[in-house]
């Protein structure tokens, strides 16, 4: 089973959501559990996995190979390494708590939940591809089931938030596209292989151009400033669960791009462009924590706050050290569980008060105080409190970076200090001061509710208190890719 577990790992969904496809429309009890089992099983597989994941290896494991196209010499490749497999872990869990979440789902479930499956697919495949015209192929199978599951499910002005998002998205695949093939082309033999073009040699000028194709592509997905402007219309017209997915996962494949594809390929071209993205790093952090402290929507002050901290992820990729590294990789796996539980904290409130009006409220501490409780411990955790698991990737991803430099760092540190402030405020106006009498009849958090949140409370404090349980398997892949940037 160890040498086809990542396949498992990235068709199981496809097979759930065929087996919903011959489910009746009306069984929507049956479909829910359908792919609620398809989820749980999919998540011990990745737990499979881990066993079989050895953390001090800094190579590929557990490959699969197999020639797919064999005129063009496409492979069916599957690998996983320390960079790949904290996502595959992190889509995993997001993905089971997601769909638990979705029970809520009350019109057209039967199509909702195979293109939840169909989305699962995707992502995973997206994580373990090692080939780059495989990658693609998983990249955009992404794309058609969010743009349904935003456009359909979603909110007021869900189309116009789905088409938005499908454009900026299209766009920017496309020019990867043709970086993709721009590496093809001039790798001899020509190959999509990434096992064998991470090794060959490519001049500045052409690593250049194809890096900035690679950057479009990765860049609006992360989404970094100033191709963030789908994300806020996206997340606040997304039904929750999709928030969820789309936050804890779906930004991270761009940065995992950068680390994947970006860095290894074109290491000059990411030493050259160092300070340009150093730069965006600082205006997605100060940009996304002011614009998130002006908000009074709920959901999209969190979504703004995802700008912010994602920010950090690039800072610590222009950081190009050690530390800088790691951190980013620690805050691409820490936000999504900790964004992906705000987001769930907001479901929980709109379903009682169908309302994400922050100016509202007020109070709710009293009313509501389980949920009180947990919507302070995740507030906690993304402004950084010791000994949770924001504190630890952003303290890295700031340690780095002031060995890059100073400035960046101090400017970059206005990030924590306004996450705090917007967080705060955030509680302050919930969960403080007089009840809104219309507020009286609000019941508190429900055990299954609690039951989605609880996983990623325990990992974030687990995290928090012991990183190396994380970073001892990114590690050893982290320092082999330095080197290769460095040179």
């Amino acid at each position: 089973m160890a040498s086809h577990i990542l396949s498992w790992i990235v068709f199981t969904p496809l097979l759930g959501a065929f087996a919903v496809l011959f489910v009746p429309q009306r069984s929507t009890h049956l479909i829910k559990w359908i792919t609620l089992s398809t989820t749980i099983v999919v998540f011990g597989l990745a737990c499979v996995a881990l066993g079989f994941f050895q953390a001090s290896q800094g190579g590929f494991q557990m490959i699969e190979r197999a020639l797919w196209i064999p005129q063009f010499n496409v492979q069916y490749l599957l690998g996983t390494d320390g960079i790949s497999f904290p996502m595959v872990f992190l889509t995993a869990i997001i993905s089971l708590l997601a769909c638990l979440g979705s029970f809520g789902i009350k019109e057209r479930e039967k199509e909702y939940f195979f293109l939840y499956l169909l989305l699962e697919t995707g992502m995973m495949g997206t994580f373990v591809a090692l080939d780059l015209f495989l990658f693609y192929v998983f990249w955009e199978v992404v794309l058609v089931p969010m743009y349904f599951l935003i456009g359909i499910w979603g909110g007021p002005r869900r189309e116009y938030a789905a088409i938005k998002f499908f454009l900026y998205t299209l766009a920017g695949s496309l020019f990867m596209l043709l970086g993709i093939l721009g590496v093809y082309f001039a790798a001899s033999p020509h190959t999509f292989d990434m096992t064998q073009l991470v090794g060959m040699t490519r001049g500045l000028w052409f690593q250049k151009v194809v890096f900035l194709a690679f950057f479009l592509g990765f860049a609006i997905k992360v989404p970094i400033f100033p191709f963030h402007t789908w994300l806020p219309d996206a997340h606040v017209e997304a039904p929750t669960p999709i928030s969820v997915i789309l936050a804890g996962v779906l930004l991270k494949m761009g940065t995992y791009g950068f680390f994947r594809f970006s860095y290894p390929l074109f290491p000059d071209a990411a030493v050259w462009f160092q300070p340009a993205m150093a730069v965006l790093a600082i205006l997605g952090i100060v940009y996304g924590g002011f614009v998130a402290l002006a908000q009074t929507d709920f959901k999209k002050m969190v979504a703004y706050s995802s700008v912010s901290h994602m920010g950090f992820v690039l800072l610590g990729l222009a950081a190009m050290n050690a530390n800088g590294f790691r951190g980013a990789m620690l805050q691409m796996f820490t936000h999504g569980t900790i964004t992906g539980g705000l987001f769930l904290l907001v479901g929980v409130l709109y379903d009682r008060a169908h309302s994400r009006d922050l100016n509202g409220f007020g109070g709710l501490g009293a009313q509501m105080p389980a949920y009180a409780g947990i919507l302070t411990f995740f507030s906690l955790a993304s402004l950084g409190l010791p000994a949770m698991s924001g504190f630890v990737s952003e303290f890295l991803v700031l340690l780095g970076s002031y060995q890059y430099s100073k400035v960046v760092t101090g400017l970059s540190t206005l990030g924590i200090i306004l996450a705090a402030t917007y967080l705060l405020y955030m509680v302050q106006r919930v969960l403080l001061g007089k009840l809104n009498p219309k507020w009286a009849a609000l019941t508190d958090i429900n055990f299954k509710e609690v039951l989605t949140l609880a996983p990623l409370m325990v990992l974030i404090l687990a995290i928090g208190v012991y990183p190396r349980i994380i970073l001892d398997y990114m590690i050893p892949t982290l320092d082999a890719l330095l080197k290769i940037v460095k040179g």
